[in-house]
Protein backbone atom coordinates (compact mmCIF):
# COMPACT_ATOMS: atom_id res chain seq x y z
CA UNK A 1 0.00 0.00 0.00
CA UNK A 2 1.23 3.49 -0.81
CA UNK A 3 1.27 5.64 2.34
CA UNK A 4 0.39 9.18 1.35
CA UNK A 5 -1.21 12.42 2.60
CA UNK A 6 -0.91 13.96 6.05
CA UNK A 7 -0.88 10.63 7.87
CA UNK A 8 2.02 9.48 5.68
CA UNK A 9 3.93 12.70 6.37
CA UNK A 10 3.99 11.61 10.01
CA UNK A 11 4.80 8.01 9.00
CA UNK A 12 7.78 9.03 6.87
CA UNK A 13 9.02 11.51 9.47
CA UNK A 14 9.03 8.76 12.10
CA UNK A 15 10.93 6.53 9.72
CA UNK A 16 13.74 9.08 9.68
CA UNK A 17 13.82 9.64 13.46
CA UNK A 18 14.99 6.18 14.51
CA UNK A 19 14.53 4.42 17.83
CA UNK A 20 14.72 7.53 20.02
CA UNK A 21 11.98 9.27 18.04
CA UNK A 22 9.76 6.20 18.19
CA UNK A 23 10.26 5.87 21.93
CA UNK A 24 9.30 9.52 22.35
CA UNK A 25 6.19 8.89 20.27
CA UNK A 26 5.12 5.96 22.44
CA UNK A 27 5.64 7.97 25.62
CA UNK A 28 3.70 10.89 24.11
CA UNK A 29 0.80 8.67 23.15
CA UNK A 30 0.70 7.14 26.64
CA UNK A 31 0.14 10.63 28.03
CA UNK A 32 -2.78 11.41 25.74
CA UNK A 33 -5.74 9.64 27.41
CA UNK A 34 -5.01 11.21 30.80
CA UNK A 35 -5.04 14.67 29.19
CA UNK A 36 -8.39 14.24 27.47
CA UNK A 37 -10.75 14.49 30.42
CA UNK A 38 -12.17 18.01 29.99
CA UNK A 39 -15.24 17.25 27.86
CA UNK A 40 -15.96 13.64 26.95
CA UNK A 41 -19.12 12.15 25.50
CA UNK A 42 -20.23 9.05 23.65
CA UNK A 43 -22.18 8.95 20.41
CA UNK A 44 -23.84 6.07 18.59
CA UNK A 45 -22.74 5.26 15.03
CA UNK A 46 -23.59 2.50 12.58
CA UNK A 47 -20.34 0.72 13.44
CA UNK A 48 -20.55 1.09 17.22
CA UNK A 49 -20.11 3.63 19.99
CA UNK A 50 -17.54 6.39 19.58
CA UNK A 51 -15.99 8.44 22.36
CA UNK A 52 -15.57 12.14 21.54
CA UNK A 53 -12.92 13.90 23.64
CA UNK A 54 -12.07 17.59 23.71
CA UNK A 55 -8.29 17.91 23.66
CA UNK A 56 -8.20 21.73 23.53
CA UNK A 57 -10.60 24.65 23.39
CA UNK A 58 -10.40 28.43 23.14
CA UNK A 59 -9.02 28.45 19.59
CA UNK A 60 -10.15 31.20 17.21
CA UNK A 61 -11.74 29.34 14.27
CA UNK A 62 -9.09 26.61 13.85
CA UNK A 63 -8.69 25.75 10.16
CA UNK A 64 -5.91 23.22 9.51
CA UNK A 65 -3.75 20.74 11.41
CA UNK A 66 -0.84 18.36 11.01
CA UNK A 67 1.07 16.09 13.38
CA UNK A 68 4.74 16.46 14.28
CA UNK A 69 6.83 13.30 14.74
CA UNK A 70 6.98 13.80 18.53
CA UNK A 71 3.18 13.62 18.86
CA UNK A 72 2.46 17.35 19.00
CA UNK A 73 -0.20 18.82 16.74
CA UNK A 74 0.31 22.01 14.72
CA UNK A 75 -2.99 23.92 14.45
CA UNK A 76 -3.77 27.09 12.50
CA UNK A 77 -6.27 29.72 13.63
CA UNK A 78 -7.95 31.73 10.90
CA UNK A 79 -7.23 35.01 12.70
CA UNK A 80 -3.52 34.46 12.03
CA UNK A 81 -2.01 32.35 14.81
CA UNK A 82 -0.18 29.02 14.64
CA UNK A 83 -0.11 26.93 17.81
CA UNK A 84 1.25 23.63 19.09
CA UNK A 85 -0.92 21.23 21.07
CA UNK A 86 1.14 18.86 23.20
CA UNK A 87 0.04 15.29 23.96
CA UNK A 88 -0.54 16.30 27.59
CA UNK A 89 -3.14 18.85 26.47
CA UNK A 90 -0.95 21.96 26.75
CA UNK A 91 -1.69 24.58 24.10
CA UNK A 92 1.24 26.84 23.24
CA UNK A 93 1.22 30.57 22.87
CA UNK A 94 1.11 31.74 19.22
CA UNK A 95 4.33 30.85 17.43
CA UNK A 96 6.49 33.61 15.97
CA UNK A 97 7.23 34.05 12.28
CA UNK A 98 3.77 33.54 10.78
CA UNK A 99 3.19 35.84 7.77
CA UNK A 100 0.71 38.70 8.11
CA UNK A 101 -2.72 37.52 6.96
CA UNK A 102 -5.92 39.19 5.77
CA UNK A 103 -8.35 37.90 8.40
CA UNK A 104 -11.56 39.13 6.81
CA UNK A 105 -14.56 37.18 5.59
CA UNK A 106 -13.38 33.65 4.82
CA UNK A 107 -9.77 34.78 4.60
CA UNK A 108 -7.01 34.36 7.16
CA UNK A 109 -4.45 31.72 8.09
CA UNK A 110 -5.60 28.50 6.45
CA UNK A 111 -3.82 25.16 6.11
CA UNK A 112 -0.53 23.73 7.41
CA UNK A 113 1.59 20.82 6.15
CA UNK A 114 4.98 19.28 6.86
CA UNK A 115 7.65 18.79 4.24
CA UNK A 116 8.17 15.08 3.44
CA UNK A 117 11.74 15.60 4.66
CA UNK A 118 10.69 17.40 7.86
CA UNK A 119 12.87 15.23 10.11
CA UNK A 120 15.95 16.62 8.33
CA UNK A 121 14.91 20.10 7.21
CA UNK A 122 12.15 21.14 9.68
CA UNK A 123 10.14 22.81 6.90
CA UNK A 124 6.50 23.75 7.45
CA UNK A 125 4.14 25.10 4.77
CA UNK A 126 1.26 27.54 5.35
CA UNK A 127 -1.51 28.85 3.11
CA UNK A 128 -3.13 32.17 3.95
CA UNK A 129 -4.99 35.16 2.54
CA UNK A 130 -2.39 37.74 1.51
CA UNK A 131 -3.01 41.43 0.84
CA UNK A 132 -1.97 43.18 -2.37
CA UNK A 133 -2.59 46.37 -4.30
CA UNK A 134 -5.75 45.02 -5.94
CA UNK A 135 -7.21 43.08 -3.01
CA UNK A 136 -6.22 39.70 -1.63
CA UNK A 137 -5.36 36.20 -2.81
CA UNK A 138 -4.21 32.87 -1.47
CA UNK A 139 -0.47 32.62 -0.86
CA UNK A 140 1.82 29.77 0.17
CA UNK A 141 4.81 30.29 2.44
CA UNK A 142 7.28 27.93 4.00
CA UNK A 143 9.62 28.29 6.97
CA UNK A 144 11.75 26.23 9.32
CA UNK A 145 10.13 25.28 12.62
CA UNK A 146 12.23 26.01 15.70
CA UNK A 147 11.54 26.12 19.43
CA UNK A 148 10.44 29.75 19.13
CA UNK A 149 8.44 29.54 15.91
CA UNK A 150 9.12 29.81 12.18
CA UNK A 151 12.37 31.13 10.76
CA UNK A 152 13.56 31.88 7.22
CA UNK A 153 9.95 32.27 6.07
CA UNK A 154 9.57 32.75 2.33
CA UNK A 155 6.52 33.02 0.05
CA UNK A 156 6.92 30.40 -2.69
CA UNK A 157 3.59 30.78 -4.53
CA UNK A 158 0.92 33.45 -4.95
CA UNK A 159 -2.51 33.10 -6.54
CA UNK A 160 -2.87 35.71 -9.26
CA UNK A 161 -4.58 38.04 -9.73
CA UNK A 162 -5.42 39.43 -6.32
CA UNK A 163 -9.04 40.56 -6.24
CA UNK A 164 -11.46 42.27 -3.87
CA UNK A 165 -13.94 40.38 -1.72
CA UNK A 166 -13.62 37.98 1.18
CA UNK A 167 -14.88 34.69 -0.25
CA UNK A 168 -13.52 31.39 -1.55
CA UNK A 169 -9.79 31.23 -0.84
CA UNK A 170 -9.54 27.43 -1.08
CA UNK A 171 -6.23 26.85 0.68
CA UNK A 172 -5.89 23.10 1.30
CA UNK A 173 -2.37 21.60 1.04
CA UNK A 174 -1.44 18.01 0.13
CA UNK A 175 1.89 16.42 -0.74
CA UNK A 176 1.73 13.79 -3.48
CA UNK A 177 3.58 10.45 -3.41
CA UNK A 178 6.14 11.88 -5.85
CA UNK A 179 6.91 14.77 -3.48
CA UNK A 180 5.13 17.51 -5.42
CA UNK A 181 2.78 19.83 -3.56
CA UNK A 182 -0.85 20.50 -4.46
CA UNK A 183 -2.63 23.71 -3.40
CA UNK A 184 -6.37 24.28 -3.85
CA UNK A 185 -7.46 27.78 -4.90
CA UNK A 186 -11.02 29.12 -4.78
CA UNK A 187 -12.75 31.30 -7.34
CA UNK A 188 -12.68 34.31 -4.95
CA UNK A 189 -16.31 35.04 -5.92
CA UNK A 190 -15.26 35.88 -9.50
CA UNK A 191 -17.16 33.46 -11.73
CA UNK A 192 -16.09 35.21 -14.91
CA UNK A 193 -12.39 34.39 -14.35
CA UNK A 194 -12.68 30.67 -13.63
CA UNK A 195 -12.64 29.36 -17.21
CA UNK A 196 -9.63 31.54 -18.12
CA UNK A 197 -6.39 29.60 -17.75
CA UNK A 198 -4.30 32.78 -17.81
CA UNK A 199 -5.01 33.19 -14.06
CA UNK A 200 -5.12 30.91 -10.99
CA UNK A 201 -8.74 31.62 -10.06
CA UNK A 202 -10.75 28.44 -9.37
CA UNK A 203 -7.88 26.01 -9.89
CA UNK A 204 -5.81 23.35 -8.20
CA UNK A 205 -2.10 23.96 -8.71
CA UNK A 206 0.87 21.60 -8.51
CA UNK A 207 4.34 22.86 -7.64
CA UNK A 208 7.63 21.55 -6.34
CA UNK A 209 8.38 22.10 -2.63
CA UNK A 210 10.57 25.11 -3.50
CA UNK A 211 7.79 26.74 -5.55
CA UNK A 212 9.17 25.83 -8.95
CA UNK A 213 6.96 24.25 -11.60
CA UNK A 214 7.17 20.50 -12.34
CA UNK A 215 8.13 19.86 -15.95
CA UNK A 216 5.24 17.42 -16.48
CA UNK A 217 2.41 19.74 -15.44
CA UNK A 218 -0.44 19.58 -18.00
CA UNK A 219 -0.27 23.17 -19.29
CA UNK A 220 3.50 23.54 -19.61
CA UNK A 221 4.30 25.38 -22.82
CA UNK A 222 0.77 26.68 -23.36
CA UNK A 223 1.14 30.44 -23.75
CA UNK A 224 -2.33 31.36 -22.48
CA UNK A 225 -2.15 29.20 -19.33
CA UNK A 226 -0.44 29.48 -15.95
CA UNK A 227 2.10 26.64 -15.74
CA UNK A 228 1.26 25.73 -12.14
CA UNK A 229 -2.34 24.73 -12.98
CA UNK A 230 -3.21 21.05 -12.56
CA UNK A 231 -7.03 21.24 -12.95
CA UNK A 232 -9.59 24.02 -13.25
CA UNK A 233 -13.27 24.89 -13.30
CA UNK A 234 -13.49 24.69 -9.49
CA UNK A 235 -15.60 26.86 -7.21
CA UNK A 236 -14.00 26.49 -3.78
CA UNK A 237 -12.02 23.34 -3.01
CA UNK A 238 -11.31 23.02 0.72
CA UNK A 239 -10.90 19.26 0.99
CA UNK A 240 -8.13 17.21 -0.61
CA UNK A 241 -6.56 13.81 0.08
CA UNK A 242 -4.56 11.26 -1.88
CA UNK A 243 -6.08 7.79 -2.15
CA UNK A 244 -3.81 5.38 -0.22
CA UNK A 245 -4.06 2.72 -2.93
CA UNK A 246 -4.24 4.53 -6.25
CA UNK A 247 -2.35 7.72 -5.45
CA UNK A 248 -5.09 9.82 -7.06
CA UNK A 249 -6.06 13.20 -5.60
CA UNK A 250 -9.66 13.23 -4.34
CA UNK A 251 -11.17 16.60 -3.54
CA UNK A 252 -14.36 18.11 -2.16
CA UNK A 253 -15.68 21.52 -3.08
CA UNK A 254 -18.47 23.83 -2.08
CA UNK A 255 -21.33 24.15 -4.53
CA UNK A 256 -23.54 27.24 -4.69
CA UNK A 257 -27.13 26.72 -3.48
CA UNK A 258 -26.84 22.93 -3.61
CA UNK A 259 -24.38 20.80 -5.52
CA UNK A 260 -21.43 20.25 -3.18
CA UNK A 261 -19.07 17.94 -5.05
CA UNK A 262 -16.69 15.02 -4.67
CA UNK A 263 -14.18 14.79 -7.53
CA UNK A 264 -10.90 13.18 -8.50
CA UNK A 265 -8.60 15.98 -9.67
CA UNK A 266 -6.97 14.76 -12.86
CA UNK A 267 -4.33 16.66 -14.86
CA UNK A 268 -5.68 19.18 -17.35
CA UNK A 269 -9.33 18.43 -16.57
CA UNK A 270 -12.08 21.08 -16.53
CA UNK A 271 -14.78 20.55 -13.88
CA UNK A 272 -17.14 23.10 -15.37
CA UNK A 273 -17.75 25.82 -12.80
CA UNK A 274 -19.59 28.18 -13.28
CA UNK A 275 -21.14 26.77 -16.47
CA UNK A 276 -22.46 23.62 -14.80
CA UNK A 277 -23.44 22.60 -11.27
CA UNK A 278 -25.99 20.44 -9.47
CA UNK A 279 -26.86 23.59 -7.52
CA UNK A 280 -28.20 27.02 -8.46
CA UNK A 281 -26.94 30.54 -7.88
CA UNK A 282 -27.96 32.20 -4.62
CA UNK A 283 -29.83 34.75 -6.73
CA UNK A 284 -32.10 31.93 -7.90
CA UNK A 285 -30.57 31.85 -11.37
CA UNK A 286 -30.51 28.31 -12.72
CA UNK A 287 -27.23 26.62 -13.68
CA UNK A 288 -27.06 23.85 -16.26
CA UNK A 289 -26.80 20.33 -14.83
CA UNK A 290 -23.44 18.58 -15.51
CA UNK A 291 -24.85 15.90 -17.89
CA UNK A 292 -25.99 18.63 -20.31
CA UNK A 293 -22.36 19.65 -20.95
CA UNK A 294 -20.34 16.45 -21.59
CA UNK A 295 -17.18 18.45 -22.31
CA UNK A 296 -16.91 19.03 -18.54
CA UNK A 297 -16.07 16.29 -16.03
CA UNK A 298 -19.03 15.55 -13.75
CA UNK A 299 -18.56 14.91 -10.01
CA UNK A 300 -18.34 11.40 -8.60
CA UNK A 301 -20.88 12.35 -5.94
CA UNK A 302 -22.90 15.44 -5.05
CA UNK A 303 -24.88 16.74 -2.09
CA UNK A 304 -28.12 18.69 -2.35
CA UNK A 305 -28.90 19.94 0.28
CA UNK A 306 -25.27 20.81 0.93
CA UNK A 307 -22.95 19.49 3.64
CA UNK A 308 -20.39 22.33 3.18
CA UNK A 309 -17.35 20.03 2.86
CA UNK A 310 -14.06 21.39 4.17
CA UNK A 311 -11.42 18.87 5.24
CA UNK A 312 -11.08 15.40 3.67
CA UNK A 313 -9.13 12.32 4.77
CA UNK A 314 -8.87 8.68 3.77
CA UNK A 315 -9.09 6.50 6.85
CA UNK A 316 -6.63 3.57 6.87
CA UNK A 317 -6.86 2.69 10.57
CA UNK A 318 -3.17 1.82 10.48
CA UNK A 319 -0.93 3.41 13.13
CA UNK A 320 2.52 4.86 12.64
CA UNK A 321 5.10 2.20 13.63
CA UNK A 322 5.74 2.39 17.35
CA UNK A 323 2.29 3.73 18.24
CA UNK A 324 -0.34 1.63 19.96
CA UNK A 325 -3.18 1.04 17.51
CA UNK A 326 -6.57 2.55 18.35
CA UNK A 327 -8.54 2.23 15.09
CA UNK A 328 -12.29 2.66 14.69
CA UNK A 329 -13.86 -0.63 13.55
CA UNK A 330 -15.72 -0.52 10.27
CA UNK A 331 -14.16 2.72 9.04
CA UNK A 332 -11.09 1.27 7.31
CA UNK A 333 -10.95 2.30 3.64
CA UNK A 334 -13.61 4.97 4.10
CA UNK A 335 -13.45 8.62 3.09
CA UNK A 336 -14.04 11.08 5.93
CA UNK A 337 -15.30 14.59 5.12
CA UNK A 338 -15.68 17.40 7.65
CA UNK A 339 -18.97 19.23 7.25
CA UNK A 340 -19.72 22.81 8.26
CA UNK A 341 -23.46 23.10 7.67
CA UNK A 342 -23.92 19.37 8.33
CA UNK A 343 -22.16 19.84 11.71
CA UNK A 344 -20.25 16.61 11.78
CA UNK A 345 -18.18 14.13 9.81
CA UNK A 346 -19.59 12.53 6.66
CA UNK A 347 -18.32 8.95 6.26
CA UNK A 348 -18.42 7.44 2.78
CA UNK A 349 -17.92 3.75 2.06
CA UNK A 350 -16.30 3.27 -1.34
CA UNK A 351 -16.33 0.64 -4.05
CA UNK A 352 -13.51 1.77 -6.30
CA UNK A 353 -14.49 5.32 -7.28
CA UNK A 354 -18.15 4.93 -6.28
CA UNK A 355 -19.63 5.96 -2.93
CA UNK A 356 -21.82 3.03 -1.86
CA UNK A 357 -22.97 4.13 1.61
CA UNK A 358 -23.02 7.35 3.59
CA UNK A 359 -23.22 7.99 7.31
CA UNK A 360 -23.37 11.31 9.17
CA UNK A 361 -21.39 11.35 12.43
CA UNK A 362 -23.08 14.12 14.47
CA UNK A 363 -20.72 16.40 16.41
CA UNK A 364 -23.10 19.36 16.94
CA UNK A 365 -20.60 21.91 15.61
CA UNK A 366 -19.27 23.17 12.30
CA UNK A 367 -16.33 20.85 11.51
CA UNK A 368 -13.58 22.53 9.51
CA UNK A 369 -10.98 19.77 9.23
CA UNK A 370 -10.60 16.05 9.84
CA UNK A 371 -7.45 13.92 10.05
CA UNK A 372 -6.26 10.50 11.10
CA UNK A 373 -4.02 10.47 14.15
CA UNK A 374 -0.80 8.44 14.32
CA UNK A 375 -2.55 5.78 16.43
CA UNK A 376 -5.52 5.42 14.06
CA UNK A 377 -7.90 7.67 15.98
CA UNK A 378 -9.71 10.55 14.22
CA UNK A 379 -9.15 14.24 14.95
CA UNK A 380 -11.53 17.09 14.07
CA UNK A 381 -11.47 20.90 14.35
CA UNK A 382 -14.60 22.91 15.18
CA UNK A 383 -15.07 26.17 13.30
CA UNK A 384 -16.03 28.43 16.21
CA UNK A 385 -14.78 31.45 18.10
CA UNK A 386 -14.24 28.99 20.94
CA UNK A 387 -12.84 26.39 18.57
CA UNK A 388 -11.93 22.92 19.75
CA UNK A 389 -9.68 20.03 18.84
CA UNK A 390 -11.69 16.80 19.12
CA UNK A 391 -10.50 13.22 19.16
CA UNK A 392 -12.73 10.28 18.20
CA UNK A 393 -11.90 6.77 19.45
CA UNK A 394 -13.86 3.52 19.63
CA UNK A 395 -15.66 2.45 22.79
CA UNK A 396 -14.91 -1.16 23.66
CA UNK A 397 -18.05 -3.33 23.48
Amino acid sequence: MVMIGRFSQVFHAFGRLGALGLATAVVSLSLLPAACVAENRTIETETGKIKVETLASGLDHPWGMTFLPDGRLLVTERAGDLRLLSPDGTLSEPLAGVPEVVAKGQGGLLDVALDPGFAENGLVYLTYAEAGDDGAGTALARGRLTDSGLEDVKVIFRQMPKVTGGRHFGGRLEFAPDGTLFVTLGDRGNDDLVQDLSNHIGTIVRINPDGSVPEDNPFIGQNDAQPEIWSYGHRNVQGAAFHPGTGKLWQTEFGPRGGDELNIAAPGVNYGWPDVSWGDQYSGEKIADPPTRPEFTAPLHQWTPVISPSGTAFYTGEPVPGWTANPIPGWKGNLLISGLSSQGIVRLSLDGETATEEERIPLDARIRDVAQGPDGSVYALTDEGDGKVLRLTPVAP
